[in-house]
């Protein structure tokens, strides 16, 4: 009951055009029936009016809406004395809204499951005692007690010798994650059963469960360009809508048979069709591990003809390994990676935690900085114990050492060049490995169209071709900056085109392709907010299944469209002859709207899932244990 009255309070409207519709059956069972035709006729008449009034501000701004047909629906009806079909538009046409909104809500389920999930509060240790403070007022630092089976409020490394967390609001992954002491633990994770200590590494808004929340917002607030093209059938149906009702009046000389054709021309379909469908496939793609920030996004991922990938992080781990330190005379092999290592103590780039560790591993002191500069994609210059340390590509330490000469490298492997005070010191080598499914998902997006692939890497030619040659593909870019890739996606033809990456280098050329696409598991901010589309889990399977969801839901939403249209259609006609009465009709219309709703509510894809489970097409079947 209390979810009855719930929904009677926010569909206010449907409530009152139920209340004076029960009211005048009662007046009609009084002898009062003479008053029904009046309260029902100033009523619809007035929600006419209220319509109009929108209607006239939407043509002002330019935007030419299907509300005429309604109006003049109500209008007609009324004049000829059709006033209980006066009614039932104006049921219909309120009804269609508070539908439209309840399959919204209905649709956005897993999109809210994330707003509503937000971390609120944290307890703060101070002391012996535990104060709770708002999450937005914890600092870097702080330390933390998460209770069992409490949301982590913000990011934060675990001081606790073990724990285990539930991120499948972060990740996609059902299961739960083994922790040991200094590991990252995200905010929105779920504690296990045991209490523990964390100490906050982000605050509330930098943390990585916030950046998911707006980009869920962003994603609530968008219009499709295809709910646009909905609004582009409005003068064509008019006006079809209108010259048929004309015309059975002219041959009939019936009024009456004009108001019974309107009555069945009424937009809802149109009106709720596409932005059902693309907030279902946008529910949809968050639950399978992808946030989309429109539904636009899910328009062009179902008409890409062409997929570009970086190379380090996406068809990679990007988790390189060391195989080789070649320095040169003068310098030894662990004071070569202990330097490197120290440096890249202070770089962004997924290389640096490899030096970092292979270092640590042989039990090499790392040494802090003077001073430290990351110069993006290309390397970091720092001064340690008074040199000045130059680590990064060959050209760029080129510039600090002109003797500088490559090494050559095997296939699948790169180079980390060193300078020491402007003198050339050698070089590292590292292997990174393809990811498992890179190839399943290649396959995957061809058979779903995307026939065009390309890879750019700012690694070496040799390295990007091997691994080229291994995926099959054809378009290679090699030692590319990120003007160079951002030039690239644009002098590509066969568009729209979606690029996927990871990285900070990699944010201008996400942001310049049709579909940026972010591998956003391991936290690349910059990267995740230029892009269309974030995968949080780290899984390239997820691109292609964000290409099958973008399709099923364009689908889905133009099959909506049209069988909204093609019934309406054939309802009109048939009441053209005048086998359909007004009243009769104003109910069929609301058939209409119904299966419409239901047909749209399909993108939300719970079977569409299962059934590419059941055929071996699934995520999971493209997902191999690391």
């Amino acid at each position: 009951m209390a979810r009855l009255l719930k929904l009677a309070r926010r569909y206010w409207v449907v409530t009152l055009t139920l209340g004076i519709g029960l009211a005048g059956i009662v007046l009609a069972l009084t002898g009062a029936g003479a008053a029904v035709p009046w309260i029902f006729s100033v009523y619809a008449l007035g929600i006419a009016v209220w319509q109009a009034v929108g209607m006239v501000r939407d043509i002002l701004r330019g935007h030419w809406g299907l509300d005429i047909l309604a109006v003049t629906a109500i209008v007609a009806t009324v004049l000829v004395g059709e006033y209980v079909a006066a009614l039932l538009v104006v049921l219909m046409l309120t009804g269609g809204a508070a539908l439209e909104d309840y399959a919204n809500r209905r649709a956005k389920r897993e999109l809210d499951a994330l707003l509503t999930r937000s971390p609120q509060h944290a307890h703060r240790m101070e002391g012996d005692a535990i104060v709770d403070v708002l999450a937005s007022d914890v600092q870097v630092g702080d330390v933390l007690l998460v209770r069992p089976s409490e949301i982590v409020p913000v990011d934060a490394t675990l001081r606790s010798h073990e724990a285990s967390f539930d991120e499948s609001s972060i990740t996609g992954e059902s299961v739960p994650v083994e922790k040991q002491a200094g590991d990252l633990v995200l905010s929105g994770s779920v504690n296990g059963q045991s209490a523990v200590e964390v100490v906050a590494a982000a605050s509330a808004a930098d943390s990585q469960y916030q950046q998911i929340v707006a980009l869920v917002t962003a994603a609530a607030e968008s219009k499709a360009p295809v709910v646009r093209l909905a609004d582009r059938y409005a003068v064509p149906f008019t006006v079809f809508s209108l010259a048929l009702a004309g015309v059975a009046w002219w041959v009939s000389g019936d009024p009456v048979r004009f108001a019974e054709v309107l009555v069945l021309a009424t937009p809802c379909p149109l009106l709720i069709a596409a932005p059902v469908a693309f907030i279902g496939g946008m529910s949809r793609s968050a639950r399978n591990g992808v946030i989309v920030k429109g539904g636009g996004v899910l328009e062009q991922l179902a008409a890409a003809q062409t997929a570009v990938f970086d190379k380090t992080g996406t068809l990679t781990y990007g988790s390189p390994t060391l195989v080789a330190i070649r320095p040169e005379p003068g310098f030894g092999e662990d004071e070569l990676l202990a330097a490197v290592a120290s440096a890249e103590q202070y770089s962004s780039h997924v290389l640096a935690t490899s030096m970092i560790e292979a270092a640590k591993h042989r039990g090499l002191p790392l040494v802090e900085a003077e001073w430290a500069r990351e110069a993006a994609t290309n390397g970091v210059t720092a001064e340690l114990d008074g040199r000045e340390i130059v680590v990064g590509k060959f050209a760029f330490v080129q510039e600090h050492a002109p003797e500088a000469e490559r090494t050559g490298i095997a296939p699948g492997e790169l180079a980390v060049y060193v300078a020491v005070d402007g003198r050339f010191a050698g070089a590292i080598l590292a292997s990174d490995r393809l990811r498992d499914n890179a190839h399943a998902t290649l396959a995957r997006l061809g058979e779903l169209g995307v026939h065009q692939t390309m890879m750019l890497t700012g690694d070496a030619k040799a390295t990007a071709d091997h691994i080229a040659a291994e995926l099959g593909i054809t378009r290679v870019r090699a030692d590319c900056l990120p003007a160079d890739k951002v030039a690239e996606v644009a002098a590509i033809a066969e568009r729209p085109v979606i690029m996927v990456g990871d990285g900070v280098n990699d944010a201008p050329v996400l942001a310049a392709a049709d579909v940026g696409i972010a591998m956003g598991a391991k936290g690349a901010t910059a990267a995740s907010e230029s892009a269309s589309a974030v995968i949080l889990v780290d899984d390239i399977s997820r691109t292609a299944k964000a290409v099958e969801i973008g399709r099923d839901t364009v689908r889905i939403a133009l099959q909506s469209i049209w069988l909204g249209i093609i019934v309406s259609i054939g309802l009109m006609i048939i009441a053209a002859f005048g086998v359909i009465p007004a009243t009769i009709g104003a109910l069929l219309q609301e058939v209409v709207d119904l299966v419409t709703i239901l047909a749209a509510l399909r993108a939300i894809g719970g079977r569409l899932d299962a059934k590419a489970e059941a055929s071996g097409r699934g995520i999971h079947s493209l997902v191999t244990t690391r």
